[in-house]
């Protein structure tokens, strides 16, 4: 008889770590609101670490399950949003690039229901411009957070804003463009 949990109905080691990241980002926010850069930049690297571990833990102890699979890009997704809006509002992130961020995610994610909503069969799989936007976007946060501590070399942030934005803008058309085969 196999001892191992179920991972399918079970609470994992990686979906707790994932919840405390969940948990993490109203407080990333509230330091940011307070102007607290040095503790939301520590808790925006937690979050950061928490993402590599519960992945790294889930693949190396065969604790994948249906829940991680949501939870995980859903925290990824919700620190990335609300790190983008609060950077907005905040003026240290332009508003157009907050626009082309969430802009993104809301087209796929409303994407998917439709398509899901009319019975096609889609397997939803990063692709390397996704993976490339979403490393250019943590980046971007990280920069901005670091500029408050520490001087930057000129341009270094106009140049993110831009390179984020284009290569966000190239991942959303590529997974666009790779699931309209499916669809014929």
């Amino acid at each position: 008889m196999d001892s191992s949990p179920d991972t399918r109905t079970s609470l994992t080691i990686p979906n707790l770590i994932t919840l405390v990241r969940i948990l993490l980002t109203p407080l990333f926010i509230i330091f940011l609101i307070q102007g607290r850069y040095q503790k939301a930049l520590i808790v925006f690297v937690l979050a950061g670490l928490s993402d590599l571990a519960d992945g790294l833990i889930a693949r190396h102890y065969h604790q994948k399950s249906p829940l991680g699979a949501y939870l995980d890009p859903m925290a990824d997704k919700l620190l990335m949003a609300a790190s983008f809006v609060a950077l907005s509002v905040a003026r240290l992130i332009p508003s157009w690039l907050t626009v082309v961020v969430l802009s993104r995610d809301v087209i796929l994610v409303l994407g998917v229901l439709i398509l899901r909503l009319a019975d096609y069969s889609l397997e939803i799989r990063p692709s390397l411009w996704g993976k490339c936007a979403t490393t250019l976007q943590v980046l971007t946060v990280l920069l901005v957070l670091v500029g408050k501590l520490w001087p930057l070399p000129m341009g270094l942030l106009p140049a993110s804003f831009y390179l984020t934005g284009v290569i966000t803008v190239v991942s959303g058309v590529h997974y666009i463009y790779r699931s309209l085969p499916r669809l014929g």
